[in-house]
Order: C-alpha cells, then sequence, then structure tokens
C-alpha cells in the first residue's frame, strides 16, 4: 500500500463488482478511505472484506442502497455525511442496461433512474460536503454509446413510446455527460472539479440481468471482445488520482486522455434544460 491518497475519503458507489470494485481497490491501496456503494448486503460485505485484506487497509466499508431510487439515494447522503468530515472523491460509476421498459417503484423508467438522476441527486445532495473539501474531485463514469444519442428527449425521458434498450441506454449516458460538462461549469472557482470518462467494452457482467439470449450473447461478447475490469477501471482511478489532472475540469475522457464528445454533449442550452429538469424530478432544492 502506497500513500498517494491518505486522508482523502472516497465514495465509489457501484462498487461491488467490475470497475467499480477495482476503483475501490486501487484506491484503498493509496491508502484512501474508501466508502463503497452496493446494493446486494452480501456482497458489500464480501467485496470490503476482499479489499481489505487485499491492500492492508482497513479503512474500507461498504453502504447498502439501491440507486435506482431516490428515498435510497436521499438516505445514502445523509448516512455519508454522518460518517465522511469531509469528500475529497466522488466516483458516480452505479448503472446499468434494461432491454425491456422497467419501472422504479417510484414511478420512474429504470435506465434514466438508475443511469442518470442518481448521479444527479447523489452528487448534488453531497455537494455542500464537497465544496467544502475542496480541492475535490468529482468523476463521473459514461459510455462512448452516448453518441448513439442525437439529443435529449425532454418529452419522454423514459421512452414509454417505442422502448429501445439501447436507445434509453445510449440517452441515459449522453445525459452523464451534459450534467457532468454543466456542473463543471457550474463548480467554476470552487476547488472541486467534475470529468467523465468512457471505460471501454469491459468484462463485467455488463447486461446479463436481462437474461435470455440477450444475456448470453452480452456474455459471449465480453469474454471474446471485452477489456478487462482492471484495463476499464484505469481512467477511473487516473481522474480520482493523478496529480496530472488537478485542477482539470469539465472534460471527457477515454484511456486516461481527453477526447472530444458527441457534439450533443457541447449544447449549453441543452443541458441548462436537462439540469432544471432534474431537479424537477428529484424534487431537488439544492444544487450547484
Amino acid at each position: 500500500m502506497n500513500t498517494q491518497m491518505e486522508g482523502k475519503i472516497c465514495i465509489v458507489t457501484g462498487a461491488t463488482n467490475g470497475i467499480g470494485e477495482v476503483t475501490a481497490q486501487a484506491l484503498a491501496n493509496m491508502g484512501a478511505t474508501v466508502v463503497g456503494v452496493g446494493r446486494n448486503p452480501a456482497k458489500c460485505t464480501e467485496t470490503a472484506n476482499r479489499i481489505k485484506s487485499a491492500t492492508g487497509n482497513p479503512a474500507v466499508e461498504f453502504l447498502v442502497a439501491d440507486l435506482s431510487l431516490q428515498s435510497h439515494v436521499r438516505n445514502l447522503a445523509e448516512v455519508i455525511k454522518r460518517k465522511c468530515a469531509h469528500i475529497d472523491v466522488l466516483v458516480n460509476n452505479a448503472g446499468s442496461f434494461y432491454a425491456t421498459h422497467q419501472i422504479t417503484g417510484e414511478g420512474i423508467e429504470m435506465t434514466w433512474a438508475l443511469n442518470h438522476l442518481n448521479y444527479f441527486l447523489l452528487t448534488n445532495l453531497l455537494l455542500d460536503v464537497i465544496k467544502a473539501s475542496a480541492p475535490a474531485r468529482i468523476v463521473n463514469v459514461s459510455s462512448g454509446a452516448h453518441t448513439g444519442a442525437r439529443e435529449i428527449n425532454f418529452a419522454d425521458t423514459g421512452f414509454a413510446t417505442g422502448y429501445s434498450g439501447w436507445s434509453a441506454y445510449s440517452h441515459s449516458k449522453l445525459a452523464n455527460v451534459l450534467f457532468t460538462f454543466e456542473l463543471a461549469r457550474r463548480l467554476e472557482g470552487s476547488g472541486v472539479t467534475a470529468n467523465v470518462l468512457h471505460p471501454g467494452f469491459v468484462a463485467t457482467g455488463f447486461g446479463a440481468n436481462n437474461g435470455g439470449l440477450l444475456g448470453v450473447g452480452m456474455k459471449v461478447a465480453q469474454r471474446i471482445m471485452a477489456r478487462s475490469p482492471e484495463k476499464g477501471a484505469e481512467t477511473n482511478i487516473y481522474l480520482a488520482s493523478s496529480p496530472e489532472v488537478e485542477g482539470v475540469t469539465g472534460k471527457y475522457f477515454t484511456d486516461k486522455h481527453e477526447l472530444k464528445a458527441s457534439p450533443a454533449a457541447y449544447d449549453l442550452e441543452a443541458a441548462k434544460r436537462l439540469w432544471a429538469l432534474s431537479e424537477e424530478q428529484t424534487k431537488i432544492t439544492q444544487s450547484a
């Protein structure tokens, strides 16, 4: 274990497997206090113990929350604020793909709820602590799939009409990029940076939750074509910890290099409109 991140507190969502787990372990190995988030209690306990054992760092704790539910996001934020005197890094990583149209218990389409509104709500609920901890970093995991969405479907963010799993996923990933860029603009001068990334096609079990032929097909594709979680997590870890990106904000990264996102990601009016809509859909009053 090195001490590069000693004294820092890092929150990592979606941390019980894949690139989230690798990110959490890497930060713990650098000496950070790590708070991971997952929805399965047993997996949270197992992963926390595994990371502690692998790194020799006892300052690893996992909290349980279903981040598709805003009530859980709010409860999680309150627990984090009670436990953490400061937050130096927030890695929003939790997300998934849903082949069929699904609705959360709160009446919101699942892809939009988990992949976008979760990021927006958790970040804003923790933002007062993050700002007070500056210099601090917010890292949002998106996807190159965002290029598949030409614009935000403001009239029907949940695709109630004409649902396509891929369209909904691409749409939510474009929202991640627009949100990050707008967040960076709003945080200018605060000492808090916000960046977004594409981790690549990673062998993480992505899409396996759908079952059937699609789930099998995703498993086969990942076995043949996907990069390892360790490779996929490199940009997460880089943006969360590297001195090379200190002060860098409002950028899109792949393989630890800044790249241009899709043209739709730079639509300032769409970003502002998305922010306002997200405030409305999360009923949040505190924002950057």
